[in-house]
């Protein structure tokens, strides 16, 4: 078992990452010691996942989701919130997030507003959820013109993360995690980014090894960020690589027909391209991205129809726009990120191709 913990002082909590941990009532319970559990998740993780939690927790209350991004919005907010209140469920009661993302993210927001605070605990299912979403608080719901532009900051009391999950994950959802995966060694960690170019076969075979130190040197580093930057105010929005771009092709296609790690692994690219117009990256680390990104089957272009226009209608709603300007994080070199503007007319030869 691994053992993280992200600091940040009273409301520091735990990373519990551990193969077989759903088959682990004790150890479940550890994580869950409340008296009124409430776990929110969707059809296909209860089919999957169901029975081994409410084994470990045969008290909890249930509410389901539809399945998927399109429902990461306020109606599926609204649904948790009247189920809590015809739960009549009170401050001492805790949800509980099984899930990916979508499930992830409806749940802490929920928790954030319910009765102006409850607490509760993540249990993510997907790879994007386990090194990327259910780490450091972020919750958010969709809106037609924006990507999680309705939400909070509310950390949850622990993160419990079980790799045998990966097992029934569609290989386009893991494909979808390793964008952020990949992400972590662009950004902040040049030696990790070349042991994944050294281990792309391993980890598509799921050798549980290769996906332990996938996931926990991934939550290390978000812990590590997080806690420099709870609120996003400088250094924690590096986190967000790929993302501005990636972003507008989601609201451009409509939320769930690209995935989210597949929209943020073509913003990659586009990213480093951009860093190498500027005349920081050189031309071999944006190939090697580029062919880290291609290897475990991710989109390496936009969608045909969308050029410069379509983008800069979606990123003008980004949240890292201060004074009408566009802000881009941009990695200088694998393993160091920044953020900066672009000049329009680079940002448009870029789109442009």
């Amino acid at each position: 078992m691994s053992l993280l913990t992200v600091s940040l002082g009273e409301r520091s909590y735990p990373i519990c990452i551990q193969t077989g941990l759903l088959q682990q009532p004790q150890l479940v319970n550890q994580y869950l010691p409340y008296q009124h559990l409430v776990v929110v998740t969707n059809p296909t993780v209860r089919a999957l996942y169901g029975a081994k939690l409410a084994a470990a927790c045969p008290h909890a209350q249930w509410i389901e989701i539809p399945d998927g991004e399109a429902y990461k919005t306020l109606k599926s907010f609204e649904q948790i919130m009247t189920t809590l209140l015809d739960m009549h469920a009170a401050r001492d009661t805790c949800l509980v997030a099984l899930g990916g993302g979508v499930i992830g993210d409806l749940t802490g927001f929920a928790a954030a507003c319910y009765q102006r605070g409850i607490p509760f605990v993540q249990i993510p299912t997907t790879l994007l959820s386990q090194v990327d979403s259910s780490v450091g608080g972020k919750t958010a719901v969709n809106h037609p013109l924006g990507k999680n532009m309705i939400g909070a900051f509310y950390q949850p009391q622990a993160v419990l993360i079980d790799i045998d999950s990966l097992h029934t994950l569609p290989p386009r959802e893991f494909a979808a995690g390793m964008a952020e995966v990949i992400k972590y060694g662009i950004i902040y960690d040049a030696a990790f980014f070349a042991w994944l170019e050294n281990n792309v076969g391993a980890l598509k075979a799921l050798e549980p090894e290769a996906i332990r130190y996938a996931v926990q040197r991934s939550c290390e580093i978000k812990a590590e960020v997080v806690a420099a930057d709870e609120t996003e105010q400088n250094i924690r929005a590096i986190l967000n690589l790929g993302h501005t771009f990636g972003h507008a092709i989601e609201a451009e296609m409509g939320f769930g027909t690209w995935l989210h790690g597949e929209a943020v692994a073509t913003g990659m690219i586009f990213a480093a391209q951009a860093s190498a117009a500027l005349g920081w990256m050189s031309a071999s680390e944006v190939r090697r991205i580029t062919d880290l990104i291609a290897a475990f089957d991710l989109p390496v272009k936009a969608p045909a129809h969308m050029g410069y226009a379509q983008f800069i209608q979606h990123m003008r709603h980004d949240k890292k726009v201060k004074q009408g300007a566009i802000r881009f994080v941009i990695a200088d070199k694998i393993g160091h990120a920044v953020i900066t503007e672009l000049p329009e007319p680079l940002l448009r030869d870029i789109l442009a191709e």
